[in-house]
């Protein structure tokens, strides 16, 4: 049951990233840029609790996000906006790990292919 609430968690969290990722060329779906809060959460067991803040603050987020039209690709203003929201909900997310939570996260993070196969600055 709990591996079913955490995938299920994950697959919101996946589904909230991958237009994004795929706005910035990351491919969507299963590919490189589909699964980045599934790649960050990698390694971490949530409690019932974080997993109901975490579902909060994905839930929230996906609420300020620009609508995307299929097939029509974003403008730059509006993929910039999509980005700054994205890294706003991983900061948000971040706070509700605990410090070796936290030190999981950021390895992640760090070892996480840049979107669009850009440099990260």
């Amino acid at each position: 049951m709990k591996g079913i609430r955490v995938f299920a968690l994950l697959t919101v969290l996946g589904a909230f990233t991958a237009p994004a990722a795929q706005a910035q060329g990351g491919g969507g779906g299963q590919g490189r840029g589909g699964n980045r809060m599934e790649m960050l959460m990698q390694g971490i067991t949530l409690t019932d609790a974080q997993k109901t803040s975490v579902d909060s603050i994905g839930t929230a987020f996906r609420a300020q996000m620009p609508p995307m039209q299929q097939g029509t690709p974003p403008d730059s203003a509006t993929r910039a906006k999509r980005m700054e929201i994205m890294q706003k909900q991983f900061a948000a997310v971040r706070t509700v790990l605990t410090p070796d939570q936290q030190k999981v996260f950021d390895e992640n993070v760090k070892n996480m292919p840049p979107m669009g196969g850009r440099p990260r600055p």
